[in-house]
């Protein structure tokens, strides 16, 4: 097969496999092992190396739009060039392409919004946070804020400090669906409404 359409038929392979990627343990290790972005289960929009390349990890539950886009890093600007021509073997000035090791994270359950852009200042975005439309963020972002504009600031917290710590506490998104489902069927307010007092009753029941 030549490399044409060895390429050809690995996108088809891609395009079918993003079809279910809220779950798809055969996309995700595709994506680890050839494009260092290591993405957690139920979390979506992210199977794209060109608009999130790696080196890249991502919680599980988070949702992300489909023109987000992420920079691990930056081009050398304290370098004779900032051109890739000193960082990419092809064109033959550098014996093999650069690696960088340190990806930025996306904790759990994050919602980033359409054409938001995450610079390489940015190296992780706290679980639980949110990222508004269009915005341009520039550090990082704490658990449970939500941020937005350009560039990026503060706008609020999603909840009180001791709420936040009985989420953290639950450690909910290490469940599946069907747990979800089933707390859901016993009191769906401690997931559209949750409480300190709710959470620590239903999640109490859950991990015992």
């Amino acid at each position: 097969m030549t490399s044409a359409l060895r390429n050809l038929a690995e996108k088809v392979w891609l395009w079918r496999q993003r079809r279910s990627q809220f779950d798809n343990l055969r996309l995700r290790k595709w994506f680890r092992q050839k494009q260092r972005i290591d993405v957690g289960l139920y979390s979506y929009g992210c199977f794209d190396q060109w608009r999130m390349p790696g080196p890249l990890i991502i919680g599980r539950y988070c949702s992300i739009a489909n023109t987000v886009r992420s920079a691990p890093i930056n081009h050398p600007f304290e370098a004779l060039t900032t051109h890739p021509v000193l960082y990419e073997a092809r064109f033959g000035v550098v014996p093999r392409d650069i690696a960088y090791d340190d990806p930025q994270v996306i904790e759990d359950d994050v919602w980033i919004g359409h054409n938001a852009i995450i610079l390489p200042s940015c190296r992780r975005v706290g679980r639980g946070s949110i990222i508004g439309a269009g915005a341009i963020v520039t550090r990082d972002v704490a658990p449970y804020t939500i941020v937005a504009g350009n560039p990026a600031r503060v706008l609020r917290q999603r909840f009180e400090p001791a709420l936040i710590e009985a989420i953290e506490a639950s450690r909910w998104w290490e469940l599946d669906p069907p747990a979800l489902a089933r707390l859901a069927a016993e009191d769906d307010s401690v997931l559209h409404h949750p409480t300190v007092a709710n959470i620590e009753a239903r999640f109490a029941k859950v991990r015992h």
